[in-house]
C-alpha cells in the first residue's frame, strides 16, 4: 500500500511512503496493484499498472466471496482526484448491497434490436402467422438499418418517432405497419422480461403524422381501368407469371399472397382448394374455377413448359413459379404494379394508385354489382363468418360460389368488351 500522487510540485509536502503515478514502473508481464492509502480514498481504491505502460483507476472490493475488481478510468483522462470521487461514490453503492461491475455485464449482456427482432419473427413463425415474411422485409428496410445494433431496453419513443415520422409523409401505409409490427416487438419482449416496459406501448399513430389517422383504405378498380388492365397486363413488360397471378386475383378475389404462391396440387377438378396453413384465417377454402381462371392456368402451364424447357427443369410445383421452386411474390406483384403504373392506366386518386390487394376489392365489389347476396360474396372472397351464424350455418356455397364467380366473370369481361371499344371508337 502507498499514498498515490499525480506528479511531484516544488515545496509540496508528502507522504513518506509516496507514490508519483508517472514515475511506477510497469512490470514486465502482467499487471500491478498499487493501493492508495490517502485519507481521501475510499476503501479499495487503487491504481492498476499494466506491462504496456498504461495506468488505470480501479476499485477492489468483495461481492457474493469473490474478488472484483471494478474499472474507473485511465490516467491521465481521470485526474487522481476525480477518480477518488467516483470511486467514493462506487463505494457508497456497493455498501449498500449494489454490486456495480455485475449491473455494467448485465448491461453489455442486453440483447440488441436485431437480436429480439430475430427471436420475434422465429416465434411469430413458429405460432403460424401468415405475414411473417413481410414483417421481417419491414424490419429488414428500415428498423434493423436505424436501431439494429441498439440494445432494445435502451431504445426510447423518440427513437421510434424518429424512424416513422419522415416515413409517414412518403409512405403512410407501410409507416403504420412498422408502427404496428414495432409496438408488437416491443409488446412480446416485455412479456419475457427482455425489457421491463414497452416504452411504445400508448403510442398512437395520429400522435405522430396526420396521414397515419387517414381513413381506412377503399381503393376500386373503375371500368377504365379494368379495361385496360386486362388487355396491357401481360404486353406492358410484367414478367408473364407476374401478369398471370395478377388476372386470377382480379378474377377470385382471393388475397395476393394465396394466389402468388398457388400450387398445382391445390387444384381439383375445376376447384381450388387454399389449404389451411397459407390462409389468414387458418381454415381452407374452395374456389370454384370460372372458364377464365382455367384459361389463366393454361396460360401458365404452358409458359412454364416454356421456360422449363430453357431452364431444363422438371415440372413446377408453383402455378406462378418466378424461379425453379420458389412463387412469384406480393412485393415483386406490388412493385410490377407501380413501375408499370401508366401502361396499366393505373390513376392517381385520393387513395392513391391501385394495388395488388385492390383487385381482390375490385372483385368483391364487382360481385354486389352483378348481383349477387352478400352472404355468398363474403363466402367467395373466404370472409369468416361471425358469431351464432358461424356455429349453426356449416353450408359451403360451392354451387352458390360459382354462380357468383361467373355472374361476375361476364361483368368483367363485358366491361373490357365495352371498354376497349369506347377505347377505339
Amino acid at each position: 500500500m502507498a499514498t498515490l500522487y499525480d506528479e511531484r510540485k516544488k515545496g509540496r509536502k508528502v507522504a513518506a511512503d509516496a507514490v508519483f503515478i508517472p514515475e511506477i514502473d510497469p512490470p514486465d508481464t502482467g499487471r500491478r496493484i498499487v493501493t492508495d492509502k490517502h485519507r481521501d480514498a475510499p476503501r479499495g481504491f487503487a491504481l492498476r499498472v499494466n506491462a504496456n505502460g498504461s495506468r488505470t483507476f480501479v476499485l477492489r472490493y468483495i461481492n457474493a466471496g469473490k474478488d472484483r475488481l471494478l474499472t474507473i478510468g485511465e490516467w491521465p483522462t481521470w485526474s487522481l482526484h476525480a477518480a477518488r470521487e467516483r470511486g467514493r461514490a462506487y463505494r457508497q453503492q456497493i455498501d449498500g448491497g449494489y454490486d456495480v461491475l455485475e449491473e455494467r455485464r448485465d448491461k453489455r449482456a442486453q440483447p440488441t434490436v436485431s437480436e429480439v427482432a430475430t427471436d420475434f419473427l422465429a416465434s411469430k413463425r413458429q405460432a403460424g402467422m401468415k405475414s411473417v415474411d413481410d414483417v421481417g422485409s419491414l424490419f429488414n428496410l428500415y428498423l434493423l438499418p436505424a436501431l439494429g445494433q441498439k440494445q432494445l431496453q435502451s431504445v426510447r419513443r423518440r427513437h421510434i418517432i424518429a424512424l416513422v415520422e419522415p416515413l409517414a409523409e412518403r409512405a403512410a401505409r407501410q409507416a403504420s405497419m412498422l408502427l404496428t409490427y414495432t409496438k408488437q416487438l416491443f409488446s412480446w419482449a416485455e412479456d419475457r422480461e427482455i425489457i421491463e416496459a414497452n416504452p411504445v406501448a400508448t403510442l398512437r399513430g395520429e400522435r405522430i403524422s396526420s396521414s397515419l389517422g387517414q381513413r381506412a383504405r377503399c381503393r376500386v378498380l373503375d371500368d377504365s381501368e379494368i379495361a385496360t388492365f386486362w388487355n396491357e397486363v401481360e404486353s406492358v413488360g410484367i414478367h408473364r407469371l407476374s401478369a398471370l397471378a395478377l388476372k386470377l386475383l382480379l378474377l377470385t378475389g382471393q388475397r395476393p399472397g394465396e394466389v402468388a404462391a398457388m400450387r398445382w396440387a391445390e387444384i381439383h377438378d375445376r376447384i381450388w382448394i387454399i389449404p389451411a396453413g397459407r390462409r389468414k384465417t387458418g381454415i381452407a377454402h374452395s374456389v370454384p374455377l370460372t372458364p377464365a381462371a382455367l384459361e389463366v392456368l393454361s396460360a401458365s402451364r404452358a409458359e412454364l413448359t416454356r421456360l422449363a424447357r430453357r431452364r431444363g427443369t422438371n415440372d413446377a410445383e408453383f402455378v406462378f413459379e418466378a424461379r425453379p421452386g420458389k412463387p412469384v411474390t406480393t412485393s415483386a406483384l406490388s412493385r410490377a404494379v407501380i413501375r408499370y403504373a401508366r401502361a396499366l392506366g393505373n390513376k392517381e386518386t385520393d387513395d392513391g394508385r391501385w394495388r395488388p390487394h385492390d383487385l381482390r376489392r375490385t372483385c368483391r365489389t364487382g360481385l354486389a354489382a352483378a348481383g349477387v347476396a352478400e352472404t355468398i360474396a363474403e363466402a367467395v372472397i373466404g370472409h369468416t363468418r361471425q358469431g351464432i351464424v358461424a356455429v349453426y350455418d356449416r353450408h359451403r356455397y360451392d354451387k352458390e360460389k360459382r354462380e357468383a364467380l361467373e355472374a361476375w366473370e361476364r361483368r368483367l369481361l363485358a366491361i373490357v368488351d365495352r371498354e376497349s371499344g369506347n377505347l377505339l371508337a
